[in-house]
């Protein structure tokens, strides 16, 4: 026997990114704005940026040895360029800069705004870089900046050189005033020897240290008026405010998908139930034309319920009468719609169909459906129908029996009812409940157990999956059998109008009260009474 052919996982992945691709468009709206927000980045920055010059002027630091003293350091690290790229970002350089533009000292924090410099790693040389809105005042400024180090870093030398010369000088004195008293006691000339080649050696010194070179150094680049702006043109700019706004577009749209709880798609509720898809209703039109579609009027939505009835029949439910309940995880879905649709495809399909109405919180489905007179059922048929149903006329698909247990009051359990209602194993009718919410009313549980499917009818895009996972579990447990899943799309228009409609006519209950299930000991009828 020859062993399945089992793909390698690879195949997977262009199912894969086809998929999250999907996700991704379906927020095209968080894409447009990521998109306008680069465009509208882009065009600032071109409105404040396009115009703007920078000129370059470079300064060669002077790398001396200490002329007052230090003769045995090396000269490559008497300068430290951090310590100098620091003094020449000061605002002191900066007031000389302004000084040297024509300007007040009160501008020089300004320009230091427009001022950048930079140092390459093994190198003496500061490059000033002034940003301006013409050229030539760009040129200026790097200009004046540079001068202005220049000229800052000559004083600080200067002023180190008139601290060094007064030190000397005051050696010179105390030499000088020592000699003297050595000789007012006519001592020997060695001593006044010595004396006098220290004053020497001082009187060299003080000339050394005036004849040192205090200059700081060289500009090796003077700043010229440049011919471009300093940043790229509107079209640059807005191509690169495009492509960023697509990047934060598609990483929003990531994002969101990401954090969405809402079923998307088929997959996501299929993976979620853990049961297949057997329909997905597409857009219907407003509420107005009434609840009956099969039978009674055409459209995609009317053949979609006709197909989901021929695929349990066929497919789902045991050969012979069935028992399906309808039931949604909150409210808002097309349960009743399905509900009631179902069991007219059924009919159409010539089964003999009892539509069970264990939704207490809702006016009738007797009230809002085309009934048959009383005098139209035979003698047979009104005998074999539990009592308070009638007939529902599906138009072409023929007709089936509607048991009334809605009363539009809340208060009243309607799990006990339906369950009276629902046929035994051995009746020839297929039987279609429909009951409240489940994660809001607990009837589903206690129908579950006597039906011999669950049809769960959920919101696309409406929706959560942590509902659909909590159904699964609570319908598991419970002991009834998941047949599939619908899905509703919606309707075309007036869906806002129709749930503000609906909303009034549920009144909302302070406490729900959890239902008690109750198993006879000599009685296999289940009963469920409201605690």
């Amino acid at each position: 026997m020859t062993a399945p052919l089992h793909l390698p996982d690879r195949y997977d992945e262009p199912d894969q990114l086809r998929d999250q691709l999907r996700r991704i468009l379906r927020h095209r709206a968080l894409i447009a704005l990521g998109i306008a927000l680069g465009l509208l980045g882009g065009a600032a920055l071109a409105l404040t940026r396009a115009h703007t010059y920078t000129s370059t002027s470079e300064v060669l630091v002077r790398s001396t040895a200490d002329p007052f003293g230090a003769v045995s350091v090396a000269a490559d690290n008497l300068v430290s360029m951090g310590t100098e790229q620091q003094i020449a970002a000061s605002t002191a350089v900066a007031v000389r800069a302004a000084r040297l533009m024509g300007q007040a000292d009160s501008r020089a924090a300004a320009l230091e705004d427009d001022l950048r410099i930079t140092n390459q790693a093994k190198s003496q040389v500061l490059r000033f870089e002034f940003t301006a809105r013409t050229p030539g005042r760009a040129a200026r400024g790097a200009n004046a900046f540079a001068e202005a180090y220049l000229a800052d870093r000559k004083a600080r030398n200067e002023a180190a050189a008139q601290r060094a010369t007064r030190s000397v000088e005051q050696q010179i004195k105390t030499v000088e005033a020592a000699r003297k008293k050595e000789a007012e006691k006519d001592t020997e000339d060695d001593t006044a020897k010595a004396a006098q080649g220290e004053l020497d050696t001082l009187h060299k010194r003080i000339v050394d240290i005036r004849s040192r070179d205090t200059d700081g150094g060289d500009i090796v680049r003077r700043g010229e008026a440049p011919r471009r702006p300093s940043v790229p043109g509107w079209p640059t700019l807005l191509a690169l405010g495009l492509a960023s706004g697509l990047a934060l577009g598609v990483l929003l749209a990531w994002l969101r998908s990401a954090l969405d709880t809402r079923v998307r798609s088929a997959d996501e509720a299929r993976a979620a139930l853990r049961t297949p898809v057997l329909g997905l209703l597409p857009p219907g039109d407003d509420e107005d034309e009434g609840l009956l579609a099969v039978g009674r009027r055409g459209g995609d939505r009317a053949e979609t319920l006709r197909a989901l009835a021929y695929r349990l029949r066929r497919t789902v439910l045991p050969a012979g009468p069935g028992r399906v309940l309808v039931v949604s995880p909150r409210h808002g879905a097309a349960t009743e719609e399905v509900a009631v649709n179902l069991a007219a495809a059924l009919a159409e399909c010539g089964d003999e169909v009892l539509l069970v109405d264990a939704d207490p919180g809702t006016p009738a489905l007797t009230a809002r459906l085309p009934l048959l007179p009383d005098d139209a059922r035979g003698p047979e048929e009104a005998s074999s129908l539990p009592e308070g149903s009638r007939l529902v006329d599906a138009g072409s698909a023929g007709r089936f029996a509607c048991c009334a247990g809605g009363t539009g009051s809340p208060d009243r359990a309607g799990g006990t009812s339906a369950v009276q209602r629902i046929p035994a194993g051995s009746d020839s009718r297929t039987t279609v409940v429909v009951t409240r919410p489940l994660l809001e009313h607990a009837d589903a549980l206690a129908l579950a157990q006597r039906v011999d499917g669950v049809l769960v009818v959920a919101g696309l895009d409406t929706t959560r999956r942590d509902d659909l996972r909590r159904v699964h579990e609570l319908i598991g447990c419970s002991g009834g059998a998941l047949l599939g899943a619908v899905l509703d799309t919606g309707r075309r228009r007036g869906r806002l109008r129709a749930v503000l409609r609906r909303r009034p006519g549920r009144r909302p209950e302070a406490e729900p009260a959890a239902p008690v299930v109750e198993l006879p000991a000599q009685d296999d009828t289940l009963s469920v009474s409201r605690g």
